[in-house]
């Protein structure tokens, strides 16, 4: 695309936004408000368990300091050959392990699920680090407010516009050698340059193109390709005919709404319970303007007045506290507060904690297979991009023939530890039937199988030369 097309697909993609950007608003000022953006929070439930919710979802998926994946040969082969393999990709992964530790991914990650259950939709941007850096991996949240998406035919949304302000200074080191030389002597121009980077897909991968905007002629700052798309694009649901997300805070909206104002009436109802409502004759003496209801205050009042004298409340307001608790149970039960959150009964049996467990996977079962093939896997799939051509990692692809992702996130072994727990209850099963029975067992097979499916190690297992 030209400098022109990139342009004006950009505005016309941000006049397709905009329906979206007043329910955004809307979210963000009730949970998350901006800082000088006038907006008043009077309950803090939906604010608390939207940080829940983002927290939980970083521990869930992508926990800090924990493997939440894995690498396993795609395509069967001799076992000698799977064993070498898997000790190869195992070296991979744990390579790329030790990246995510020393890069900020868990700060990045858990900004973009606050955008993610905020407005429904997050961007995380996945660079290569310069050389030098303790990892080569450095991570991005983009906020909703400065991205642009558009939905391709596959259904991702895999066409990307970032705008941005940049002065002189900024756009050298961004983009070096996009400007021209300035000369001795020459004071920076502190200008803020309107700049829009944008990625689309290609053939032969991703083309990206960045652009000064400011005039009626654009001009190119930066050109270039990739193998896999820098910008991964999110969502928690996908409404019909839609492109954009819809979070949790979008759905419990309504209660937010409500509940937010109903606190704002107790707190006046409050303030008039404790200062009262006042009524003074008008006999010439006192004047209600400099009237100080202060401790050890005297009012004077005319011979035979009633003086000031306190005006009954029309009614009470203490059915608020009922509608409050209601209000405030739906809001933490609409963004999972109660599902993800720690289980503070300290008598549950093992039955109930993997019940529990199981209770869990199936409210976030599409959300999860959503966020899998919408974060996870592309996720991964760039930071090996970038190792590979690093030399970091042996070349490899995760196209399910070479390579295949499996995930160890606590959230994705609940099915692992469902699939196991069969498995046992038949082994068990053939037990009962007697020697026969157990002699049909493969039990390397077995052995391996619930190894992979519980996601432990694969040195834990002896090759088949040793045994």
């Amino acid at each position: 695309m030209t400098p022109h097309d990139i342009l004006a697909r950009y505005e016309a993609a941000l006049a397709a936004r905009q329906r979206h950007e007043g329910i955004w608003r809307d979210c963000y000022n009730h949970v998350l408000p901006p800082i000088g953006s006038g907006a008043t929070l009077f309950d803090a439930t939906a604010a608390d368990a939207a940080e829940q919710l983002s927290a939980s979802l970083l521990a869930e998926l992508t926990p800090p300091w924990s493997r939440w994946f894995g690498l396993a040969p795609g395509r069967p082969t001799q076992d000698t050959d799977e064993q070498q393999a898997a000790a190869v990709l195992e070296e991979a992964a744990e390579m790329l392990q030790t990246h995510f530790d020393r890069s900020n991914f868990a700060l990045e990650m858990h900004q973009a699920f606050l955008d993610l259950v905020i407005t429904g939709t997050g961007l995380m941007l996945v660079e290569e680090a310069a050389p030098g850096e303790a990892s080569a991996l450095r991570f991005t949240a983009i906020p909703m407010q400065d991205a642009v998406l558009e939905e391709g035919p596959s259904g991702r949304m895999d066409t990307v516009f970032r705008a941005l302000r940049m002065n002189e200074a900024a756009l050298a080191q961004r983009f070096p050698g996009s400007l021209p030389p300035r000369r001795k002597g020459d004071t920076p121009d502190e200008t803020a340059h309107r700049v829009i980077e944008a990625i689309w897909p290609d053939r032969a991968g991703y083309r990206f193109a960045a652009i000064m905007a400011d005039g009626d002629a654009p001009s190119v700052l930066a050109e270039g390709s990739f193998a896999e798309n820098p910008f991964i694009a999110f969502r928690w649901l996908k409404a019909p005919g839609e492109s954009y997300g819809r979070g949790p805070v979008a759905k419990a909206l309504p209660d937010i709404r409500t509940a937010n104002k109903v606190v704002e009436l107790v707190l006046a109802n409050a303030s008039i319970a404790v200062t009262g409502i006042w009524q003074a004759e008008d006999d010439g003496v006192l004047n209600p303007a400099t009237v100080r209801l202060v401790p050890g205050a005297i009012i004077p009042k005319a011979p035979g007045s009633s003086g000031l004298t306190p005006l009954a409340a029309p009614g009470s307001f203490d059915v608020s506290q009922l509608v409050l608790n209601d209000l405030r149970a739906r809001i933490r039960t609409a963004l999972l507060a109660d599902r993800l959150g720690p289980q503070r009964d300290q008598r549950m049996t093992a039955t109930e904690v993997l019940e529990r467990a199981a209770e869990t996977s199936r409210l976030l079962g599409a959300t999860y297979g959503r966020l899998q093939a919408e974060l996870l896997t592309p996720l991964i799939a760039r930071c090996i991009s970038i190792l590979r051509r690093r030399g970091d990692v042996a070349p490899l692809l995760l196209d399910g023939r070479e390579a295949v992702l499996r995930y160890r996130s606590p959230l994705a072994q609940v099915q692992g530890r469902a699939d196991a727990a069969n498995a046992l209850l038949f082994l068990e099963a053939l037990r009962g039937l007697g020697p026969q029975a157990v002699a049909e067992i493969n039990i390397p097979a077995t052995t391996r199988w619930l190894s992979r499916t519980l996601g432990t190690p694969a040195e834990m297992l002896s090759s088949p030369n040793q045994e």
